[in-house]
């Protein structure tokens, strides 16, 4: 399925299809990106183990993060495991290109795969940080979301790898996408 536009008006649809792929390839694990919970609380009840990775704390203001606790609590509450923690295609890598400029090798790897879209780049780099954090099974399919700005856009089925082994990532299927 590809989207004419991208962002929060295509995040009802994007859900839809996850959970679809995810029983329809017997996926346990749904993976997907939500700084402020609007797109986790779409996949309570989906009956799939869903993990919800935010931004890292400190990303739009330092010391902060975008998701309000309440918001945390009901997720958790309601057995999504909430992942905040550093972005692996960005992290510490980004002080350096920010202070001395250039480019560096992880920032290389998140630029390819935004010749995809960027929901793509989200979606290997949320699968990777869960996978890092043992919230979804190593070797297992999964289903992966993940978006353009704000909502979800982008779905796709993928074998994460751990951040050491990035490059034995598999995208197998790319369910949904902006044009």
């Amino acid at each position: 399925m590809y989207w004419d536009t991208e962002g929060a008006s295509c995040t009802k649809e994007t859900v839809k299809l996850a959970i679809k792929a995810a029983k329809d390839n017997n996926i346990n694990y749904i993976v997907a990106a939500s700084n402020s919970g609007y797109t986790a609380e779409m996949f309570l009840d989906c009956k799939v183990n869903i993990v919800c990775v935010t931004h890292v704390n400190g990303f739009r203001e330092k010391g902060q993060n975008e998701m309000d606790i309440a918001v945390r609590n009901k997720l958790e509450e309601s057995g999504v495991k909430v992942l905040t923690t550093t972005h692996v295609l960005s992290g510490a890598e980004r002080a350096f290109s920010n202070k001395f400029g250039g480019i560096y090798p992880v920032e290389i790897m998140a630029y390819t795969l935004r010749m995809f879209g960027q929901g793509v780049k989200v979606c290997v780099e949320i699968a990777t940080m869960a996978l890092d954090a043992g919230l979804i099974p190593y070797g297992e399919r999964i289903v992966a979301v993940g978006g353009s700005g704000s909502g979800a856009d982008t779905c796709v089925i993928m074998k994460p790898a751990h951040a050491k082994d990035i490059l034995e990532t598999r995208i197998e299927e790319i369910v949904c996408k902006p044009r």
